[in-house]
């Protein structure tokens, strides 16, 4: 006999005979169906929504929910890939996108786009992550970089007034720049502290996406000056791209010092300096808004730094930038040191 699915007609039949007593064996006659059959049917049913009785609406409702989901996989269903998943995103801070790059590197023959890993991480809330935390589930929303608490639709921000700018323009920036075809086009951005007070001076390489975050005592142009100086001198530089807030207003001290050209990207147009911009939002993972610097260690900031500058980038192959900016230093003669203990990176010609 060819199994086909119950109809609702069927179920509702097999309800009514219940109701009249009647035996698995004579309802499968009627129906023209197996007994082992209808027994299933009427077992995998009777305790939906903890009643003790047979439903046929909501044993065709779940039937039909199964059907939908019929062959499919659960997301990570491998645990291997599983715990490497979580341990990266739990312990490393990588995002879905890196462990996915770089997990057929690690893990041979393994792989998980990042996607499957979104979805499994906004599977276990409720209605994909609008309702509460699944039982016994874990809630892993909190070690994405942005933290959302549910998957949005990316968007453009409106358009705001821009006013005057001092300084070059961006637009006067050679155009090699944007090719990122070599390393020492830097950009350059405050992150602030708590009420406003002076935080962190971070630098970008363009090429390779090196950070180098520094702590700074005033939220002055000379302490900004003086943290961009103290990092970059003796590392390649040909440009550097900053905003027109105040404290980066000595560029020609800048020029003077390490031999830089200086930019200034327009008022209001954060994607001009948009590498700087992101990675400022990887920073903010470990130092959230609200955040005292006055309070954070120059131990603790360099461990960031060194984190950050370990995480695999897709653009860069899933390499790290720390290797892709060693690469190029040693091409040119460059010496790299690392200190691990306060995980520092520090780079002399």
């Amino acid at each position: 006999m060819n199994y086909n699915h119950f109809t609702v007609e069927e179920r509702e039949k097999i309800q009514e005979m219940l109701w009249q007593k009647t035996s698995i064996r004579n309802i499968a006659g009627a129906l023209n169906r197996s007994p082992s059959s209808v027994s299933r049917e009427i077992g995998r049913n009777k305790d939906v929504l903890g009643r003790r009785f047979y439903i046929p609406r909501t044993a065709n409702e779940r039937a039909l929910d199964k059907r939908k989901s019929r062959g499919r996989k659960d997301r990570l269903k491998n645990s291997i890939v599983r715990d490497y998943v979580i341990e990266r995103l739990k312990d490393n801070g990588w995002s879905p996108e890196q462990i996915a790059g770089r997990i057929t590197e690690e893990l041979p023959g393994q792989s998980i786009s990042y996607e499957a890993i979104y979805q499994y991480i906004y599977a276990q809330v409720y209605r994909n992550g609008w309702g509460v935390l699944k039982p016994g589930r874990e809630d892993l929303r909190g070690y994405l970089k942005r933290r959302h608490k549910r998957r949005r639709i990316k968007g453009l921000r409106k358009p705001q007034r821009v006013s005057r700018f001092s300084g070059v323009s961006i637009e006067k920036r050679p155009a090699i720049v944007d090719k990122r075809s070599r390393i020492g086009d830097w950009e350059s951005d405050s992150i602030v502290s708590f009420n406003n007070m002076p935080g962190l001076n971070s630098l970008l390489e363009r090429k390779s996406g090196l950070i180098l975050l520094t702590k700074v005592s005033e939220k002055t142009a000379e302490a900004t000056t003086n943290a961009i100086v103290g990092r970059l001198s003796g590392l390649p530089g040909h440009t550097l791209t900053a905003d027109n807030g105040s404290e980066n207003q000595y560029w020609k001290e800048i020029e003077e010092k390490i031999g830089l050209k200086c930019f200034y990207a327009h008022p209001y147009a954060s994607w001009e300096r948009g590498s700087n911009e992101n990675a400022n939002g990887l920073v903010r993972w470990y130092f959230p808004k609200k955040t005292d610097f006055r309070e954070v260690s120059d131990e603790e900031i360099a461990r960031v730094e060194y984190a950050l500058n370990t995480r695999p980038r897709k653009r860069l192959g899933w390499k790290t930038p720390l290797e892709v900016f060693s690469e190029n230093l040693r091409r040119r003669n460059y010496r790299i040191n690392i200190n691990y203990n306060t995980a520092s990176v520090a780079v002399a010609g």
